[in-house]
């Protein structure tokens, strides 16, 4: 590769970076603004932005940040939202406000990757994701129900004593989730397979192979060329 096809190879990766950029920008202002009105004064959220963040539309933004995930407050109460079937642009968000709204049913699978969830604000119908033992403390006052302080649902026992295979270790995903990840050197089908994940050897393996693919097709084009 040449300078100008290095030059060329920057280029498009920045571009490529700067889609994805303001793709997951457009997405943020979405949720933020799926609603009309604000964050409610005197509300959790607003408590939290008042010192460490600012209000844009339904969400606080972290202040100065640069992260893809800003949000780490988002209130979406009294939105008349019937269903919530995604909100993984607040993925790292510490206080998610739900009450007020006529939601029958929410997925777990919606809090999949909510790490930093330390506080959820529901309609009293819901239940708190992963259950009661996902969380410190369950409150329910008037017509919400309040899930407080996230378990690592690694450390539970009872209901949700998990193993990872050996070789990894269990990382927690959301509420009631977690992951197996392989630990340092190991890597492949449950994490089996110890050394660094030889890349070099599988790109040589793909390039010889590309390389004998040429070359009979080549042959086969040179004969089909004679012939006529």
């Amino acid at each position: 590769m040449d300078r100008h096809d290095c030059e060329l190879e920057r280029w498009r990766s920045r571009g490529a970076s700067l889609g994805h950029h303001i793709e997951s920008h457009v997405r943020i202002q979405e949720l933020c603004y799926m609603c009309g009105g604000a964050v409610q004064t005197g509300s959790a959220v607003w408590n939290l932005c008042l010192t460490a963040g600012r209000i844009e539309g339904r969400c606080c933004l972290r202040n100065n940040s640069s992260e893809e995930h800003s949000i780490f407050g988002l209130d979406l109460s009294n939105c008349s939202l019937s269903r919530i079937e995604d909100l993984h642009e607040a993925s790292a968000a510490v206080i998610i406000d739900l009450s007020s709204n006529p939601v029958s049913n929410l997925s777990d699978f919606i809090f999949q990757g909510f790490n930093h969830l330390t506080h959820l604000i529901l309609p009293i119908k819901l239940e708190c994701p992963g259950g009661n033992t996902s969380w410190d403390r369950v409150i329910v006052k008037r017509d919400t129900r309040i899930c407080e302080g996230q378990r690592n649902a690694c450390n539970e026992t009872g209901q949700m004593s998990w193993d990872c295979p050996e070789n990894s270790f269990c990382k927690p995903y959301g509420p009631g989730f977690f992951e197996c990840s392989c630990a340092h050197t190991f890597h492949g089908y449950k994490c089996l397979r110890e050394g660094q994940f030889p890349m070099l050897k599988v790109m040589a393996i793909l390039g010889g192979s590309t390389v004998v693919l040429s070359a009979l097709l080549w042959i086969t084009q040179r004969r089909k060329a004679k012939g006529i």
